[in-house]
C-alpha cells in the first residue's frame, strides 16, 4: 500500500516577465486557492488587471479588471467568442505557470518536505522566490549587453 504525501500549496502574484510580487503563507494541500486569499487579502493597485484561474471564481477585488476563462456549462459548448478569449487568456497565464517552474527550480520546494519546525516551510518557499527573481533580474541584464 503506497503512503500519502501531505502536500503544502501556496498561491503567489507574478509579473509579465515572471518575477514574483507576493507570496502567500504555506498551507495544507487540501485548502482551496480561494481560501487561502480569503485569509490573506491583499491590497491591489487600482486599474491593473488581474489574471486568475477558475480556482478563484469568486474573488473579485476592488478596483481591478480580472480576466478568468470562461468554464464550458453543463451539457453544451462553449462560443467561439469564449474559446478564443480562453486562448489569449491562457497565453498569458502561462508565464505564471514557467514563473512557479522556474521557483521548483530548488528541489527542496517540490520534493516532500519533512522538516516540521514552525515557519520553516514559509522560509524555504519565501528563499525558493527570492532565488527565482535574483535569476529573472540576472537574465533580464544579460540581455541587454
Amino acid at each position: 500500500m503506497e503512503k500519502k504525501t501531505h502536500s503544502l500549496k501556496n498561491n503567489l502574484l507574478c509579473t509579465p516577465d515572471k518575477r514574483i510580487l507576493w507570496l502567500s503563507r504555506t498551507c495544507e494541500g487540501s485548502v482551496h486557492d480561494k481560501k487561502i486569499m480569503d485569509g490573506q487579502p491583499l491590497a491591489l493597485p487600482t486599474g491593473i488587471t488581474l489574471w486568475q484561474d477558475t480556482g478563484f471564481l469568486g474573488h473579485i477585488p476592488e478596483n481591478v479588471t480580472v480576466k478568468m476563462p470562461a468554464k464550458k456549462p453543463k451539457g453544451k459548448d462553449l462560443t467561439d467568442d469564449q474559446k478564443e478569449n480562453n486562448r489569449k487568456i491562457s497565453s498569458f497565464r502561462i508565464l505564471v505557470e514557467h514563473a512557479i517552474g522556474g521557483v521548483k527550480k530548488c528541489r527542496i520546494v517540490k520534493d516532500r518536505f519533512r522538516c516540521r519546525k514552525f515557519g520553516f516551510d514559509d522560509m524555504v518557499m519565501l528563499i525558493a522566490c527570492g532565488l527565482h527573481n535574483f535569476r529573472v533580474t540576472m537574465s533580464l541584464c544579460l540581455k541587454h549587453i
